[in-house]
């Protein structure tokens, strides 16, 4: 791909799944916009984490730590209904103790499941949220297959480009990609609910976000801070992108959490505004250790740039896989899928 060629909208990108030992699965509610997606690491993978928004709703991030005990988790929960979803990540962990997955603690086995939540509620209007049987619902659908993308998981309820009222909107969702240097891979899937516009990494070209105020064309956001626009009141953490970037490679804890450090490149090169003050940014990096980092391996450098790429791939994958909706108090939300903007 040439430097001025902009990404297919759906060509094949890949997906985290190409990253051994690694299972994803959706679970999307039927009463509503919202629901969770998990990745499986049932023989565990190291794992660092970077929370970069300043309204994250997390659980388990702190044990990610490099200085901290914990070396492996077994899986990764990413989920809709803001902090009333993290209860999925109950679901996540029964499912697992009942197949003897976890860290082995002489009295049981306890998985280790992180998990980061986005605030989908203007789709929802808080009607339903993903709960413990959610959490569940998604490792039974589990699999090495390549995930769908779009309107599932915890992107079923996901919007993007909200800085200027959510009444000019469009839908987010969740999309997955991949890139292969040197026989190891990096994988991410992406959960896109940002505050800010989901562009074209290789053009700057707007994919999907703010809308002009009779809906019908791309307002670009960026462009309209920068020329004085005023953006709305925003309530703090009722947006952000959560994410995972993965790979085969034999990482450190303290690789992993440099990795996850790096893949938010990848956000901040597809999104724009990213990081806000009411996005809770968070991406985990998960190492399964199948492909030894040898001297003809690619080093930590090659391996950030991979997960940036792969990150920056999978949040424009979210952006045009994603299908309008209805919303809340009777708001519309076009999707990329099926909405073309007006000249």
């Amino acid at each position: 791909m040439s430097r001025n060629t902009p990404f297919a909208p759906l060509a094949d990108a890949g997906a985290i799944t190409d990253v051994a030992g690694l299972e994803v699965g959706h679970f999307s509610h039927p009463d509503g916009p919202t629901g969770c997606t998990v990745i499986l690491a049932r023989e565990g993978a190291v794992a660092g984490v970077d929370v970069r928004g300043a309204a994250p709703g997390t659980r388990e991030t702190d044990l990610l730590a490099p200085g901290n005990f914990v070396q492996q988790v077994h899986a990764v929960l990413l989920a809709g209904g803001s902090a009333w979803g993290l209860a999925a990540a109950d679901g996540v962990v029964a499912w697992l103790e009942e197949r003897n997955v976890g860290l082995d603690v002489r009295y049981g086995t306890l998985p280790i499941v992180p998990a980061a939540v986005l605030f989908d509620l203007p789709s929802t209007g808080a009607r339903v949220r993903p709960d413990a049987a959610a959490g569940r619902a998604a490792c039974e659908a589990a699999s090495a297959q390549a995930p769908a993308e779009g309107n599932v998981g915890a992107g079923t309820g996901a919007l993007v480009g909200k800085l200027f009222g959510a009444a000019h909107a469009m839908k987010g969702g969740i999309g997955t990609a991949s890139v292969t240097v040197g026989g190891v891979t990096v994988g991410a899937l992406i959960a896109c609910n940002a505050l800010g516009d989901v562009v074209d990494p290789d053009t700057g070209a707007v994919i999907a976000g703010a809308r002009t105020d009779d809906g019908l064309r791309l307002r670009d956001t960026r462009r309209a801070l920068l020329a004085g626009e005023p953006p709305r009141p925003l309530l703090a953490g009722t947006n952000t992108t959560i994410g995972v970037v993965a790979t085969d490679a034999v990482l450190t804890k303290v690789q992993a959490n440099r990795l996850a450090t790096v893949a938010h490149d990848g956000l901040a090169r597809a999104i724009n505004p990213v990081h806000t003050m009411s996005d809770g940014d968070t991406l985990f990096a998960l190492a399964t250790g199948r492909v030894p980092l040898g001297d003809a391996a690619p080093g930590m450098t090659v391996l950030s740039t991979m997960a940036a790429e792969a990150v920056a791939r999978a949040t424009v994958r979210a952006a045009w896989a994603a299908r309008s909706i209805e919303g809340a108090e009777g708001l519309r939300f076009p999707g990329r899928a099926d909405w073309a903007p007006q000249a």
